[in-house]
């Protein structure tokens, strides 16, 4: 046991100790040093920076401006603590539209570094130089107009903070990673970054469009949406990933307050919730999406780092972001966006990517298709009867064929210019044959999946448009459409209008345990609102009487047995707040038509409308992509055509 320290008198500290102290929590690696030099230099107006690095950052770290410069009377007091130009009263702070605004970084770095600071104003003839502290001398140096800041050997005076970093490529790749911050948020100013005498980025004025491009690379560029919205005082803007393009790891995620980066719960939180209508499980969307707003409505003076925030209002905060990102997730129909996989090989390089299928005599597919595959009819899940049927037929009937209208409807035969069957039922929305269509009809951005060409192994839709090919996830697709119906469905209900329901002509009894009748004797009203009517028929038998009318082809027993899971599991009113969106993802899934079902043209044409008219139809409720495009370049490069 160590023995007790004597006392010693209350006495001020040295400013070099204080600086010290002050150090451990501004300067806690070298990414930190570069942070507090990159937001220096922007908030003296540079356009202009280089950031050179050796050994990770320990060895030196120099970082030049072509910002204002520093005037040589002001340079000491740059390197002294608590000394700065950026604010000067507390109306100041809290206002505070600089991204450094303490002075206490360079002091604090210069007390566990050596320190150089050469500058020159824009009207100086030449440069300045003061090196070690605020207490050297100014000398006459050379320079353009800006300040160079060199740091070399950091933690020389203090070596036992220096045996805490980690490796030389570690501490680089937290210095690169700052650099990739601070430039993601200001496109309008040039950034290169070497480490060794090796460039390693160089990125040029530009957009927030390219430069986004450039950090994150291709596969952000090509799967992202542009999001602009203000409210008030409040402004986001952006890009924000689509879920179909969402990583393991939350290593893509940029967020800026008034041009900072922040790493704020709140903010991480409104995005995250947006994205749990199209992305489950352990996937983590990219995205760069920047808030502007008063400065008075936010404190960015709650952490040393100031990498957190505090506002004023932050509920407001959260549901203006939560629904912006929101809104433009539910734009991703099939509408305005669609993801394009990577072309094929060529087919001369088929043969060295590996072993290609020779085609053989075959009888039937039935070998070379899943040994379980066993292909269903049933009455279509798509579309109703009604007196909408005529109308449609009317209106689209001349894309199905060059045979007289007379002879084209959903029930036509091949006898009668139509597909070839006799459907079961009637079609509410537009069914077009794609096989004589024109160029134009194609073109039309009313139809932008285009129209069912065939199935493929009771999974995939192939659709033509004017692009090319579209691929379709039938049973993703569909469970989509039910998920967002569900949910309209139950949201409906808050103005009053009740979920539509299926009353079962012979309600379905099962076999269930004590908890599961007491679930549904104690929770019955829930049930009721998500569109359930099960009784209790006994202490072990429960009877299905009613089922949401989107679910009525549905297992009625699979369903009741999982709403009651839920329900039981998470209670009556969290599950119809908290877990609502995944128990309609549960219900949607159990609904949606499942693969190896066959189905007719003019219900594969029914569900490709359905995805057009429906919100996120791009993904299932996993994240998953419902549909994709081939473009006919790319379908042109595998057949070598044009060449």
């Amino acid at each position: 046991m160590n023995a007790p320290t004597p006392p010693r008198p209350i006495r001020a500290l040295p400013d070099q100790l204080i600086s010290q102290i002050a150090a451990g929590e501004v300067v806690e690696r070298p990414s930190a040093v570069v942070k507090e030099l990159l937001e220096n230099a922007l908030d003296a107006g540079s356009t202009q920076i280089t950031v050179r690095l050796e050994e990770g950052g320990v060895k030196r770290i120099c970082i030049t401006d072509n910002g204002r410069g520093i005037p040589p009377d002001q340079m000491p007091l740059a390197l002294a603590r608590h000394a700065t130009s950026k604010i000067a009263s507390l109306d100041d702070l809290e206002n505070v539209g600089t991204l450094g605004f303490r002075g206490e970084a360079l002091a604090s770095i210069a007390s566990v570094a050596a320190v150089t600071l050469t500058s020159r104003t824009a009207d100086g003839a030449h440069a300045w130089e003061l090196e070690g502290s605020h207490e050297g001398t100014v000398v006459p140096s050379s320079g353009a107009p800006g300040t160079t800041i060199d740091v070399r050997d950091l933690y020389f005076n203090t070596p036992a903070r220096r045996k805490f970093l980690k490796s030389e490529q570690t501490e680089f790749g937290h210095c690169a990673e700052v650099v990739r911050r601070i430039a993601l948020a200001r496109p309008d100013v040039s950034f290169t970054l070497s480490h060794n005498g090796k460039t390693v980025d160089h990125w040029m004025v530009s957009d927030m469009a390219r430069r986004s491009a450039q950090i994150l690379g291709s596969n952000f560029e090509e799967a992202r949406l542009a999001l602009d919205e203000g409210s008030g005082v409040l402004r986001i803007h952006g890009f924000a990933g689509l879920p179909t393009a969402s990583k393991g790891r939350a290593d893509s995620q940029y967020f800026y307050v008034n041009g900072r980066f922040v790493r704020d719960k709140l903010l991480v939180h409104a995005v995250r919730a947006a994205y749990e209508d199209v992305l489950h499980g352990d996937r983590y969307p990219s995205y760069v999406l920047a808030l502007d707003l008063d400065p008075a409505l936010v404190d960015v003076n709650v952490h040393p780092s100031k990498i957190e925030v505090r506002f004023r209002d932050g509920r407001a905060v959260h549901q203006f972001v939560f629904h912006a990102v929101q809104r433009a997730l539910a734009a991703t129909s099939a509408t305005s966006h669609g993801s394009v996989p990577s072309p094929l090989p060529a087919a001369d390089n088929l043969q060295a990517s590996g072993p290609v299928w020779r085609p053989q005599q075959q009888t039937s597919f039935g070998s070379i298709l899943n040994p379980e595959y066993r292909p269903t009819f049933s009455p279509s899940p798509f579309g109703a009867p009604g007196a909408g049927v005529a109308q449609s037929t009317e209106r689209y009937g001349a894309l199905w064929s060059n045979e007289p209208r007379d002879n084209i409807g959903p029930g036509a035969t091949a006898a009668d210019g139509g597909n070839g069957f006799r459907a079961t039922a009637d079609y509410t929305l537009p069914q077009a044959a794609p096989l004589s269509a024109s160029s134009a009809q194609l073109a039309g951005e009313e139809f932008p999946l285009g129209f069912a060409l065939a199935q493929l192994h009771g999974i995939y839709i192939l659709a033509q448009n004017s692009k090319g090919l579209v691929l379709v996830d039938m049973h993703a697709a569909h469970e989509r459409i039910l998920y967002e119906q569900l949910k309209n469905a139950l949201d409906a209900q808050i103005d009053g209008t009740d979920m539509s329901v299926q009353n079962l002509l012979i309600p379905v009894t099962f076999y269930a345990d004590a908890v599961e009748v007491g679930t549904v004797q104690e929770h019955g009203d829930t049930l009721k609102t998500l569109g359930f009517d099960i009784a209790v028929m006994s202490p072990t038998t429960l009877a299905v009487r009613a089922v949401p009318a989107l679910l009525k082809n549905a297992d009625a027993q699979t369903l009741a047995r999982d709403v009651i899971r839920d329900v039981r599991e998470y209670g009556g009113s969290r599950v119809l707040i908290e877990r609502r969106n995944e128990l309609l993802g549960t219900l949607a899934c159990h609904t949606a038509v499942r693969a190896n079902r066959i189905l007719a043209v003019p219900e594969m044409n029914a569900l490709l409308r359905h995805m057009e008219a429906t919100e996120r139809a791009d993904q299932c409720n996993h994240g998953r992509p419902t549909w994709v495009q081939i473009d006919i370049n790319a379908l042109d490069k595998l057949f070598l055509r044009g060449q």
